[in-house]
């Protein structure tokens, strides 16, 4: 398949998983990306501590309440009389509430109450009546209750001036939310990092075994070369019958070397092809396109050194998780303080009325108005909980700056090994590859002296072995450095603006 179809190949082997054909680099980290199960996991806990952070706000939500109730009571008291025996009484009382209600919690730490609150009360009395001591009949008689509609209205507001002032006590729990939600979006991202670097990995460890696999291929062409070239030379009579037993020797190891590396590739394959496709239906080979690319800019130290320390998502995290202290500490220096609340609140009561219209009219219109100012105090003598969880919390906060300041130093260290090991292994490409050159030189020498008498096999043979040798060694040095730079990426924290990859 060419390269000018590479594209399709790539839709092809998303959707269907089954046809085999070129696959580059840019390719397999997307598939990887879709496929993934890993990232599928991450994002679920990202979404799960966003929804924990909304969730917090709605402790600043206004809260609607409503209580009614009816209900019915009927009492039986005898009825005393001056001039004769007690008489029956019965009292039927009727009773239907209505409570309305609605609350805030304020984020600078004042609360807000209001309840509307009429209501129906009525009670009525019988007596059937009775003689007195003297004979004479007492008439029975009814009593009720004559407005039983009446109602309250009251509004308070309270405000905290000590323990629970201000934003910082109030929304400490919202505003630790939000910041694990930010935590969490670094975790994802994080994620996709490590699934990019490790595909990168596996896929240049998938070119290193098929390259591998055909310079032994290359290897072994030459010594099948070279044993047919001593065979013709022992029949002209011009060299021993030793020197094709050597030969087909070399040939011997070269194919066994061949069936080594066959499996190497076939293994490297099935970790790609495993890590692209976790779950059934994947293609079945996947021939890789891209070579390690020599010349990649290296930025200088102290750059790189900064723009990790701005850019890597551990240190974010961290910086997040002392910020977190922070707020958790300023929070539980909050409640070591006394608790001083100020209230200000208003009560208004209607007249009793025979209809419920008077008794809105008399709330609404705020005509039996009371009002009351007051302060509450409360100390806890001993407070040993609220200062047990400051002196736990300022410890907590030192530990996340030290921590903080030792990954630092860490990945101050490791960007900066990371920047040596991508020098060092382009030149070990560079040198390698000048060996390999050597080697290539040496060998055509050898043979041109073989031909004219002035070497033997057995030097060919050597040269033929450090020729391979040598091949091996420049792959080797090819995909250390693709690795190497990988490895400079992830440590400043820049592999996916390297590889334009976007995570939302």
């Amino acid at each position: 398949m060419k390269r000018a179809s590479r594209g399709l190949a790539f839709v092809l082997l998303v959707s269907a998983g089954l046809a085999a054909g070129e696959f580059s680099l840019s390719e397999a980290i997307q598939t990887a990306l879709q496929n993934n199960l890993q990232v599928t996991i991450a994002r679920q806990d990202r979404e799960e501590v966003r929804a924990e952070a909304r969730s917090q706000e709605g402790a600043f939500d206004w809260t609607l309440g409503a209580d009614a109730q009816a209900g019915r009571l009927q009492s039986f008291a005898p009825q005393a009389q001056t001039l004769g025996p007690e008489l029956p009484q019965t009292t039927v009382t009727s009773i239907r509430t209505f409570t309305g209600s609605l609350n805030r919690l304020f984020p600078w730490g004042g609360t807000f109450a209001f309840k509307y609150a009429p209501g129906y009360n009525h009670a009525r009395t019988t007596s059937p009546g009775g003689p007195d001591y003297n004979g004479n009949p007492v008439p029975p008689y009814a009593f009720a209750t004559p407005n039983p509609y009446g109602g309250t209205l009251s509004a308070t507001y309270t405000q905290s001036l000590l323990r629970g002032f201000g934003k910082v006590p109030t929304t400490a729990n919202l505003v630790v939310a939000r910041m694990q939600a930010e935590a969490a979006d670094h975790t994802f991202r994080l994620a996709i990092i490590r699934l990019v670097a490790d595909t990168e990995t596996q896929y240049w460890d998938l070119v290193c075994a098929n390259r591998n696999l055909a310079n032994k291929r290359l290897a072994l062409e030459l010594a099948q070369k070279h044993l047919q070239e001593n065979t013709l030379r022992v029949r002209l009579g011009a060299m021993a019958a030793i020197e094709v037993i050597s030969a087909e020797s070399q040939v011997a190891r070269a194919e066994q070397d061949i069936i080594a590396a066959e499996a190497q590739a076939q293994n490297a394959r099935d970790i790609l092809l495993r890590a692209l496709y976790p779950e059934a239906g994947h293609p079945a080979a996947l021939e890789p396109t891209d070579d390690p690319v020599l010349g990649r800019q290296r930025p200088d130290e102290a750059a790189a050194v900064q723009r990790a320390l701005r850019c890597r998502l551990e240190l974010q995290s961290a910086r997040i998780g002392r910020e977190t202290a922070q707020v958790r500490e300023r929070a539980a220096a909050d409640r070591v303080r006394p608790k001083l609340d100020a209230f200000v609140q208003y009560d208004g009561a209607s007249n009793n009325y025979g209809s419920p219209g008077p008794v809105n009219g008399d709330l609404a219109g705020f005509r039996n108005p009371g009002y009351t100012l007051g302060l509450s105090f409360a100390l806890p003598l001993q407070n040993r909980e609220a200062r047990g969880r400051h002196a736990a919390a300022r410890a907590h906060l030192s530990a996340q700056e030290l921590r903080l300041r030792d990954q630092e130093l860490s990945v101050a260290l490791e960007v900066r090994k990371a920047l040596r090991d991508v020098e060092a292994a382009e030149k070990g490409v560079q040198a390698s590859a000048k060996t390999r050159h050597f080697q290539e030189k040496s060998l055509e020498g050898e043979r041109t002296k073989l031909e004219h008498g002035l070497s033997t096999s057995f030097t060919v043979l050597q040269v033929m072995t450090s020729l391979e040798e040598a091949r091996s060694a420049e792959l080797k040095a090819q995909i250390h450095y693709a690795k190497a730079v990988t490895t400079m990426e992830v440590a400043q924290g820049i592999l996916l603006e390297a590889r334009n990859l976007t995570v939302k």
